[in-house]
């Protein structure tokens, strides 16, 4: 699980990338403003969310200019309400603007992967399952996405392709076999966790014979999760995926199954309506 800590070595210099491809030689419109007006700025939420990108908000400010100050009325994991006021900002009117649009794009599109992320994690409430985001992420933006999931009560799947083995049909079939690829999978790298992904029952049983940790259920039926709960049990952890809907997300929590894995966490989250209204001082 990413927590706050682990991603604040990473936010200085995705916001100075968003920076550098917004402000590029420099704002022209916010020339407009004489340099020595000041304003205060206030951002609301225009829809119920779950927020996240706080600190990648502030990042954002202090790189444009460290004399604005902010004033945050919530912070990540809060759920709000529609026209709620997020934070408050002071400091030069035309700097204010300069960080608007790369600060919201930030608390936008992070609000709303932990906004979807609780809708999912609130269908399963009460059930043992824990719901799992995937690598399908905004490209430059991982790590955030993935910390946004924890903030709307989900959990994270490996990061990368460093942290864990996910072995696939392709894997399998380029290494020789389920139990040719745990093998190697445990020798080249061991302690670290082996998945092993199948589509049968008699690929399911392959894999426990094989010693893997975590079996992906690849678009099993609900009766054949059951199944494999049963024959799994005390020997590996069960991961369901493939499909996945808010409508069959219950349903296949109650089989039992120790995880579901959902892409759409990440890759079908609507950004947060939120809007920023200056205020001249």
């Amino acid at each position: 699980m990413l927590t706050r800590a682990d991603i604040q070595h990473l936010i200085p210099e995705a916001v100075k990338k968003a920076l550098q491809e917004d402000i590029g030689s420099g704002d022209i419109t916010a020339q407009l403003i004489p340099t020595d007006q000041m304003a205060t700025a206030r951002v609301i939420s225009r829809q119920e969310a779950v927020i996240s990108g706080v600190d990648w908000v502030n990042e954002v400010f202090r790189q444009v200019d460290p004399s604005l100050t902010l004033d945050w009325q919530v912070d990540d994991g809060d759920l709000v309400e529609r026209d709620q006021v997020l934070f408050w900002a002071k400091g030069s009117a035309r700097n204010l603007l300069t960080a608007e649009r790369a600060a919201l794009n930030f608390l936008q599109t992070l609000s709303g992967t932990a906004t979807v992320s609780k809708l999912y994690a609130d269908k399963v409430a009460g059930t043992s399952v824990k719901l799992l985001d995937t690598r399908k992420t905004l490209p430059g933006l991982r790590f955030a996405q993935k910390y946004a999931v924890t903030c709307g009560g989900c959990y994270n799947h490996r990061i990368g392709l460093f942290d864990a083995f996910l072995i696939k049909e392709n894997h399998i079939m380029a290494c020789g076999g389920i139990k040719a690829a745990v093998d190697t999978a445990k020798n080249n790298e061991p302690g670290k966790p082996v998945e092993v992904e199948v589509e049968t029952m008699d690929e399911l049983q392959q894999a426990l014979d094989a010693g893997a940790d975590i079996i992906m259920l690849d678009n099993f039926s609900l009766e054949d999760m059951r199944r494999s709960v049963e024959i799994a049990r005390g020997i590996a952890k069960l991961e369901a995926s493939g499909n996945i809907t808010d409508k069959t997300l219950r349903p296949i929590a109650e089989t039992g199954v120790d995880y579901i894995s959902i892409g759409a966490l990440t890759k079908h989250c609507q950004a947060v309506d939120l809007s920023m209204r200056l205020i001249e001082n």
